[in-house]
């Protein structure tokens, strides 16, 4: 069985260019580059999907990214409170 081949990111930039240009379809573009036409949709909807995070402000980002960890803890914090008080109460039934 031959191994997953790996690609790089910058192949797979070049690939993703060609094919938001449009110039070619993606049968073209596949057949230029050897890889498979799923493998080019499938890379040009993630650059597509991820291009809007890629280019917000740089500020922005970093204080998103600041928050989320707190805003899990908070979560966590909140259902182990709940955990605890509904045990509390299991256990106060028994004598």
């Amino acid at each position: 069985m031959k191994p997953r081949k790996c690609y790089e990111g910058k192949f797979k930039a070049r690939v993703v260019i060609e094919a938001i240009r449009g110039e070619k379809t993606v049968n073209q573009i596949a057949g230029t580059y050897e890889v498979h036409p799923t493998l080019v949709a499938k890379w040009k909807k993630e650059a597509l999907d991820r291009l809007p995070e890629v280019l917000c402000d740089p500020r922005r980002r970093n204080g998103t990214a600041a928050q989320d960890p707190t805003v899990e803890l908070y979560q966590q914090i909140g259902q182990l409170t709940m955990e605890v008080a509904y045990l509390k109460k299991k256990l106060q039934q028994f004598p």
